[in-house]
Formats: structure tokens, C-alpha cells, sequence
């Protein structure tokens, strides 16, 4: 379970549009598609499925489908959705996302020792029929941490991995702390860490990569050159239940089974995943286009009576955010350098920022409840590491004013907006992505509700930007960006340092403060096997981030997909991840 970054924020607020100005409807407090949501259960029918058959699924995205089908080099949420049929982890897990010996490989860890095990099943082959080896898992520590393939996956969690940061640095040519006790062609690998970590029993935890990359096919490119090979980009390799036949560049994949898959044959024959405006969602389904497409939330209503499919619904580990630049990345030193000067450097303005947006209401009235304001940057899935007492920010445009007002942000006589504290004009450039149908409608909502409070705020380049565009100027710290609106698919594992860590690339509102980083070090320490311990501090964590609001979580929503009735065994539970693909298939 990785890290993603998720298409618009206005995904999760799933196209909501509010028009300035509009009356509150009678509906406005209808929570219909919430209670709709709840009853739907998180699987199919589990039955005997029948081999063969074709499936479609829809992808819905307003921009191509990059197509980077290697796990270490790909970021974005359409990536993983388009190679999920054949890109299976190494582990398999509980519901609780705990990593069980059910899968591709299995997981010892020895805390005395400082190492983990990992030791993939004999048969576990590629879909080129070779073996899965130590050398495919030890390899994609190679990628992630060679600065020619410009993984941004290399963290400092990954570097507790003794030897990975030397490596990474240049300083030696092995990874020291990786040891393959049968060679390079046997299946046993032992990784040694520095510090062993209280959240490394569970999927998703950063300490260790979760994949193997195929070593004798992918060894003659060049690091540099792997994100644009035709091995990486036309033709990859997988371990999963499907391979790859035939792929449209950006727009859609097929697959086939893989006949060396281990666990035995897959069910279907074939599944062929496409991309579809989000704006004919709601028309694909009642015309029956696929067998399997996610709703867009504000388009329930249309919907919710369509004869033919099974909904399933389920709450995601994700949320849409606002993030403020307050620094740039050094490649240099493979960190976050904050600028104490930066326009959005003070925390006041960013609060007010976020006390003035209506983000309740937008939700409320326009998704019927399947979408809702988060609070804090740990959801509520993550259980008691999720701090209730965190408050976010509720609408409160008196509360905005006064925060401004006390920081200095002062209006001239007969000037519509404020000026910064040294009395200079304040212009703030806001990137926001393009995608659900009404997202226009919604970003403009929020720059009249900073209006209201004297901000001016006006969109980077002036309109909305296409999803690679959009992460493109955020990674490389545009200076035409001040404001952002991004939305994380989030890792099964709650440790925060891949995203707001000082060394994490994914961190990109660029702030780094003492306080954050101790914070960072206590939740992952090793007093952090306390589980107590953690918990007080995954909720001091939170209660900073509420008081610094360098990031403000925004949205989550329900998500629905409509899945033809005839399919059996598809399921959104972890501990059905490792097998989805195998099992799924239509009714005997």
C-alpha cells in the first residue's frame, strides 16, 4: 500500500458545483446519499465463479493516463489503477492491513536483530515465466534509492535501512545492509535496519519496500533511462494474475491472464480498463457501458436506481487538502529548505485562509453526504491514532478576520483587499486541478469566501490545471504557485514521514520545523512500541498541524462503484487485495 497522489480535490468533494449566490434548498441538510452509502456492503457475492469471460472498467480522468508501470518510479493514483491486474504486492494482509504469510512472500521480523525477512514462495513467477529472486526485491531498493531514476519514493524511512542513504549518496556501489543469504538467484533476503520501527508489522509502513522489480529484464536500462523504456512505459512485467497484451498510450489497457501465475489460473480471460470523462460518468452507467465504474458523487442521484449492477461502497484512506508553499527542495541535500520569508509564511494568514471556506456546506448540499469535511490529516480509519479532539476548520469567517486583523493584514481606505503586513499589495496565486464536472464552480466558490475576508486570490495561470501539469509546477516548486489543492491516496500504515517529513519529496508546502521533525522521530521511536505512547503522540502531531496549518485537510468521501450483478468475489477488504484479481469473475 503506497502513497499516491489522487486526482482533484474536487474528486472527493466528487463534483459538487455551488453557484454564488443560490438559496438553500430544502435538501441542503439531506444526507440521503451518506445513508444510501452505508448499506451498501464492502463486497460482491462471494459464489463459485466460472473461468472466462471479458470485463470493461471505466477510469475516469480528463487527462491521459501518464503510464509509468514500474511501482518504484510511479506516483499517481490512474498508474496504479491501470496496473492493478497484474501488479501484485509481495504481501498479503489482515483486514487490519497486518502482514500475514499469505502472499506472493513471507515477513519475519526480529526486533533484537534489527532484520526483517523477507522470503518470496517458490513458484512466484513473472509473467515471462522466471522466478521472482532475492535480487528483483533487492533491486527495487536500487531504483528507489539511485538518484538517476529520480524515484521520489526515497524517504528518510527508507534510509533506516543501514547502508540505503550511502548508497543513495554515492558513497558505495552496494546497498551494505541487504543481505541475500542464497545468492542473487535464491528467494531469501534479509534487510537490516538502524532502528526498528513500532508500525513495521503493517503494510504500508515505509520502512521497506512492499514490491520486487524484475532484475534480468529491467538490468540493461539505465537508471536515467528506466521511466521512459518501453520496458517500464509498452511492456512491463508482472508477478500478478494478468499481464499486459495491449496498451492504448493514456487511454486504456488490456489484459490477459498470466499463465504462470501461483496461485493457478485467474478467472477471467480478459479485462480491459478504459479512461472516460468524469463527465459521462453518471450516462455510462445507465446505458450499461461497463462492467465496473466508480459514481461520481454528485451525480448519485442519477443514478442510484440503475437496474443491472451491485453497489458497492466503502470509505477510502485518503483526503483532498489545501497546502501552502513555505520553502523550496534542495536536491542538493535531498531535503525541504524552508524560507521563513515566504509569502504564506505566516501562520495566521493560513488559518484565516482556512476558517473562511464553506467546506460543510459545499458538501452537504451538493453529494447529498457522500462526501464530508475532514478534520484532521490522520482520518478517522486510522482508529485511535485519530485525534477527535482536533476541530479542523468549521466555517468562521468573524474568526477569519480577526486573525487577520491581529497579523497585520490591513486594508487602505476604499480598497477592497487587504495588504500585507509591510503594507505592500497581496496577490495569491492558487493551483488548482481540473477534472470532476462542477470543480470550476467549486474553486470559485472558495476565492469569494477569501474575498469576503479581503484576500485576494487568483488562479495560477489563470484557470484550472490538467492533473501532470498541476503536479508538475507543485514538485518543482513553481514560483507561480502560493496555494495548492491536492488531494493523497493514503498508505494502510499511519506513520506520517513520507509525506511530511524534512526529507520527503511528497512534502510540498516545503515546511520543516524542529518541532515537527521531534514530533516525526518521537511517533516512530522506539518508545513508540507503547502503543499509548504513540497514540498521545500521533495527536500532539495532529494538534500542531491544526495550529500551524502548513497543510488543511479539506475533504473525504464515500466511494461508490457499480459492479455488474453478474460478477462475483470483487471485494474492497485488505485482506482480499492479494487474490482480487484471481477471484474475480462472473457467477458459475
Amino acid at each position: 500500500m503506497k502513497r499516491r497522489m489522487l486526482g482533484t480535490f474536487g474528486v472527493l468533494l466528487a463534483g459538487a458545483a455551488l453557484l454564488a449566490g443560490c438559496g438553500k434548498s430544502s435538501s441542503s441538510s439531506s444526507n440521503s446519499g451518506a445513508k444510501d452509502a452505508k448499506k451498501f456492503p464492502e463486497a460482491t457475492a462471494t459464489a463459485t465463479a466460472k473461468k472466462g469471460g471479458s470485463i470493461t472498467i471505466a477510469e475516469e480522468s480528463d487527462t491521459p493516463v501518464k503510464g509509468v508501470f514500474l511501482n518504484e518510479l510511479s506516483e499517481s493514483q490512474y498508474d496504479s489503477d491501470f496496473m492493478e491486474f497484474g501488479n501484485e504486492g509481495l504481501f498479503a494482509t489482515d483486514d487490519q492491513y497486518k502482514i500475514n504469510n499469505k502472499g506472493a512472500a513471507t515477513f519475519k521480523m526480529d526486533r533484537k536483530a534489527k532484520t526483517v525477512t523477507i522470503e518470496v514462495k517458490r513458484g512466484v513467477k513473472w509473467s515471462d515465466g522466471k522466478q521472482v529472486t532475492a535480487k528483483d526485491v533487492e533491486y527495487s531498493y536500487e531504483i528507489i534509492a539511485n538518484k538517476a531514476s529520480q524515484s521520489t519514493h526515497y524517504t528518510s524511512s527508507l534510509a533506516d535501512i543501514v547502508g540505503l542513504a550511502e548508497y543513495h549518496d554515492g558513497k558505495s556501489k552496494k546497498i551494505s545492509g541487504i543481505e541475500m543469504p542464497d545468492g542473487e538467484n535464491g528467494r531469501k533476503l534479509v534487510l537490516h535496519f538502524k532502528e526498528m520501527k513500532p508500525g513495521m508489522t503493517q503494510s504500508g509502513n515505509g520502512f521497506f519496500w512492499e514490491y520486487a522489480a524484475p532484475y534480468h529484464y529491467l538490468k540493461d536500462v539505465p537508471f536515467s533511462k528506466l521511466q521512459s523504456s518501453d520496458k517500464v512505459r509498452k511492456n512491463p512485467l508482472f508477478f500478478g494474475p494478468y499481464k499486459l497484451s495491449k496498451l492504448v498510450r493514456g487511454q486504456s489497457a488490456t489484459w490477459v491472464r498470466n499463465p504462470y501465475y501461483y496461485r493457478g489460473k485467474a478467472k477471467l480471460d480478459k479485462i480491459t480498463i478504459s479512461v472516460i470523462s468524469p463527465n459521462s460518468a453518471s450516462q455510462s452507467i445507465k446505458s450499461k457501458k461497463f462492467d465496473m465504474i466508480d459514481v461520481v458523487n454528485s451525480q448519485w442521484k442519477e443514478v442510484k436506481g440503475t437496474k443491472g449492477y451491485n453497489f458497492v461502497a466503502q470509505i477510502p484512506l485518503q483526503y483532498s487538502y489545501m497546502g501552502f508553499k513555505v520553502g523550496k527542495w534542495d536536491k542538493k541535500t535531498g531535503s525541504v529548505k524552508m524560507n521563513k520569508n515566504s509569502k504564506m509564511s505566516n501562520r495566521y494568514l493560513r488559518q484565516a485562509m482556512g476558517y473562511a471556506m464553506n467546506v460543510d456546506e459545499v458538501t452537504q448540499h451538493y453529494t447529498q453526504g457522500l462526501s464530508f469535511r475532514v478534520k484532521t490529516l490522520v482520518p478517522e480509519g486510522f482508529g485511535d491514532f485519530h485525534d477527535k479532539s482536533v476541530k479542523g476548520f468549521p466555517l468562521n469567517i468573524k474568526k477569519a478576520n480577526a486573525l487577520l486583523d491581529k497579523a497585520g493584514y490591513k486594508k487602505k481606505k476604499g480598497e477592497t483587499y487587504r495588504r500585507d503586513p509591510n503594507g505592500n499589495k497581496l496577490t495569491i496565486h492558487l493551483a488548482a486541478m481540473s477534472g470532476s464536472p462542477n470543480q470550476e464552480a467549486i474553486v470559485q466558490n472558495y476565492i469569494q469566501q477569501w474575498k469576503k475576508i479581503g484576500l485576494h486570490v487568483t488562479l495560477t495561470t489563470g484557470r484550472l490545471l490538467e492533473f501532470n501539469s498541476f503536479y508538475d509546477k507543485v514538485k518543482n516548486d513553481d514560483p507561480s504557485v502560493d496555494v495548492f489543492m491536492a488531494a493523497w491516496g493514503l498508505s494502510s500504515e499511519p506513520t506520517q514521514d513520507d509525506l511530511y517529513g524534512p526529507k520527503a519529496p511528497f512534502n510540498f508546502t516545503r515546511f520543516a520545523t524542529s518541532e515537527n521533525t521531534k514530533l516525526l522521530k518521537e511517533m516512530g521511536s522506539d518508545k513508540a512500541f507503547n502503543h499509548s505512547y504513540r497514540v498521545q503522540k500521533f495527536h500532539e502531531w495532529q494538534q500542531y498541524m491544526q495550529k500551524e496549518a502548513f497543510v488543511i485537510p479539506l475533504t473525504n468521501a464515500y466511494k461508490i462503484t457499480a459492479v455488474n450483478s453478474k460478477l462475483v468475489n470483487y471485494s474492497t477488504k485488505p485482506s482480499k487485495l492479494a487474490t482480487l484479481w484471481y477471484e474475480t469473475g462472473f457467477k458459475k
